[in-house]
């Protein structure tokens, strides 16, 4: 198509050809562009001749026009090379979606990342709304951005999907808060972090009407989407029934795997020292866990093993089937939400679809049967370990032969606290206040009062997530997000005050700060008020990276030294981080941890992306990961989209791969055991595919086999034969 016709589309709100070929759910259709006024410019922008090629930039690659379509070759190594379109002035986009084809004309999958800004202070989070998709090579792609598309309005990530015809694509957003839609400042077209040069060709860009969401009546009363059909959709509590019957005679007669011992370790492996407890061991230049028998253990677990996984109705009343009364035998699973995040209510009424099914499926006496059934279940699959906030149900003897386990921690108390800006899952705790080693003991001498001396317990997570800052990021403020925060509390504050103390040590005079640092302060107390820190030079980097480690160790040296205080025999598991924090914090993880976790979320693990763990020299496990569908009647796909349940399964054998085959990792945790529910679990509205079962406790059958094949594998595969 002709330039000046993609550049139109690009700032003017005109028709798109194949709108009608899209339909939305049961009772919605999008209006036909034809007949609506969609214009919102009082001129729309021609763009006869390549001048008008100033209105795009493109950063870390080059464009030209050839055959009609927009040629991006974006390089490798780059930050986030894009193609980026600022309007001349904020536009109104309301109730619009934006709209453009995309095609991969590389030779390798590549993720595409779309991003429209309401500020100029725009920084992909706040001021942002960004969808990503991945494009298979050579495959062509509509995108839809829906921009008034916001779930968390109605208490969820993302909506009930719009219908898709080939080769489109609805794109699910996510930022700090919605777009201001009626001032839309900006548009990006981008590949994050790409490994290999990226060619795309982009065509048809467009904003259309928004798609009609009408969600009376999308849930059933077993909490399953109501408006499609699917394999494994049940209709009948006698149908939960016949599966637990079927499911039965499978389990019951399922040989176990004669190549483990009794903690799922390698029998057929060396003989090493026996310690009565997990510990871990370099062997052959692979690190691997040690059982407490002394058999070489790669850890294969599941995440949040347990039944509870509540909605909230209130204030969404419509779009449920009618909720069992408090005085019926459902109307135990009924309960009340407080502090929600998001939504038309931030209390009220919940329902758990999830035990209500149980309790159609095993009856009134439904928890040990599922504890023993899941036990059951975990074992066949070929996993090892039961991962984070799992139920109490299964580490015990009494759903038949035991599961290793791992313990979970998390400090709490009035210790002072740290910001690094964006305090995702609240603010870091301050290491230097000297109640933070009193809230750490009180925390995990209670939970290791628990678990005792138990052999089974692989070791202990203490804290998920924590706020150290984007250590991915080139930004400073982001990577350096706990120093700037700190440096802008009252010198009363512990870390602070060790701060300051250190840079008198260094410097000696003020004179000699405002050298190194480029600035003007009139002396050391100008640093006690809260301080906002520009941008950095090189020696305030070299500050602020030691402090960081210094802080980072402060935290692991106090969390480790607690620990082994009540938990002596078992190994700390570290913190979980999310993704990859700064470099100085995983360090120091390294050195206080038995071994350092990392929640990652990607198809597999780059081998070269994360050959800096070598570094590290200790053991690394994945605490986790995940992959979903939108193919069985769920409404977001999580962390790392996959086409349907048989690529799922792929993606999920290829990372498990992936883990066994790096040196450093021993073991991965996939984040859930249940599929949260449709409508968003109450705190914060995930609603992700993410579950080895659904609602309905049935287990995605793909899946099933996928973990049967790459868990039978383990050993044979991680030490080369």
């Amino acid at each position: 198509m002709p330039l000046s016709r993609f550049l139109l589309f690009s700032f003017c709100l005109l028709t798109w050809p194949v709108q009608a070929a899209i339909s939305t759910t049961a009772d919605a259709a999008i209006p036909d562009a034809a007949k609506t006024d969609v214009t919102t410019m009082d001129a729309p922008l021609t763009f006869d001749s390549d001048t008008d090629l100033a209105t795009l930039k493109v950063f870390g690659g080059q464009m030209t026009r050839q055959d009609g379509v927009l040629k991006l070759e974006l390089e490798a190594g780059k930050g986030y090379p894009q193609l980026q379109m600022g309007a001349p002035a904020p536009l109104d986009w309301s109730d619009k979606a934006l709209s453009l084809q995309v095609r991969n004309a590389g030779q390798q999958a590549v993720e595409v990342g779309l991003r429209v800004d309401d500020d100029a202070a725009a920084d992909g989070w706040k001021h942002s709304w960004t969808g990503k998709w991945t494009l298979q090579a050579g495959q062509t792609q509509r995108l839809i951005f829906d921009l008034e598309d916001d779930p968390m309005q109605f208490g969820m990530r993302a909506l009930p999907p719009v219908k898709e015809n080939a080769g489109i694509k609805n794109l699910k957003g996510s930022g700090e808060k919605p777009l201001d839609a009626s001032h839309i400042t900006a548009w990006q077209l981008f590949v994050a972090q790409p490994k290999n040069p990226v060619s795309l060709e982009i065509d048809d860009i467009a904003v259309l009407p928004s798609p009609n969401r009408n969600l009376k009546g999308i849930v059933d009363e077993f909490g399953q989407y109501n408006r499609a059909t699917w394999p494994g959709k049940v209709r009948s509590a006698a149908e939960l029934k016949t599966r637990r019957n079927t499911e039965d005679k499978t389990l019951s007669t399922a040989p176990q795997n004669a190549t483990l011992d009794e903690f799922g370790g390698w029998k057929n492996g060396p003989k090493l020292l026996s310690t009565g407890f997990f510990r871990t061991q370099k062997v052959n230049g692979k690190w691997w866990l040690v059982d407490p028998v002394g058999r070489l253990f790669f850890s294969s677990g599941v995440d949040a093993v347990q039944p509870a996984n509540e909605t909230i109705i209130a204030g969404r009343e419509a779009m449920f089937a009618p909720i069992p009364a408090a005085d019926t035998p459902l109307g135990k699973f009924r309960g009340e939400a407080k502090n929600v995040l998001r939504g038309p209510a931030k209390t009220g009424l919940t329902f758990d679809f999830s035990r209500a099914n149980l309790e159609r499926k095993y009856g009134p006496n439904w928890r040990p049967i599922w504890a023993k059934t899941t036990a059951q279940r975990l074992r066949n699959w070929g996993f090892n370990t039961v991962g984070n906030w799992s139920s109490d149900d299964l580490k015990s003897d009494s759903t038949g032969p035991r599961l290793p386990y791992v313990a979970t921690a998390g400090i709490w108390g009035d210790h002072a606290r740290l910001s690094d800006g964006e305090d995702y899952w609240g603010q870091m705790h301050d290491p230097f206040d000297p109640n933070f080693a009193e809230d750490a003991h009180r925390a995990l001498a209670e939970i290791a009062a628990k678990v005792k001396n138990d052999p089974y317990c692989l070791g202990y997570f203490v804290e998920n997530e924590l706020s150290w800052g984007q250590g991915r990021s080139e930004n400073p403020k982001a990577y350096f997000g706990l120093i700037y925060g700190t440096l802008n509390l009252p010198s009363s504050a512990p870390a602070k005050g060790v701060f300051l103390a250190n840079l008198h040590q260094k410097y000696n005079s003020i004179k000699k700060l405002n050298a190194a640092w480029n600035t003007d302060l009139a002396s050391w107390e100008a640093l006690d008020a809260p301080f906002v820190a520009g941008d950095l030079t090189p020696e305030m980097r070299t500050d602020f990276s030691t402090f960081l480690g210094a802080l980072a160790d402060k935290y692991f040296t106090v969390v480790a030294a607690q620990l082994k205080s009540v938990a002596p025999h078992h190994l700390y598991l570290g913190a979980r981080f999310s993704g990859r924090p700064p470099l100085e914090v995983a360090r120091a993880s390294a050195k206080n941890c038995d071994v350092v976790s990392f929640n990652i979320y990607a198809p597999q693990i780059d081998a070269k992306e994360w050959a800096f763990l070598s570094d590290l020299k200790k053991p690394t496990l994945i605490g986790e990961f995940h992959m979903g569908a939108l193919d069985r009647g769920m409404f977001a796909p999580g962390l790392v989209s996959t086409k349907n349940q048989a690529e799922r399964a792929q993606f999920f054998k290829n990372y498990v791969q992936s883990v066994l085959d790096n040196p450093n990792l021993v073991g991965c945790h996939w984040f859930q055991y249940a599929d949260q529910p449709i409508t968003g679990r109450s705190q914060d509205g995930e609603n992700y595919n993410i579950g080895f079962v659904d609602v309905t406790d049935t287990p995605y059958t793909e899946m099933v086999a996928a973990a049967r094949e790459v868990n039978a594998s383990i050993y044979l595969r991680r030490s080369n034969k």
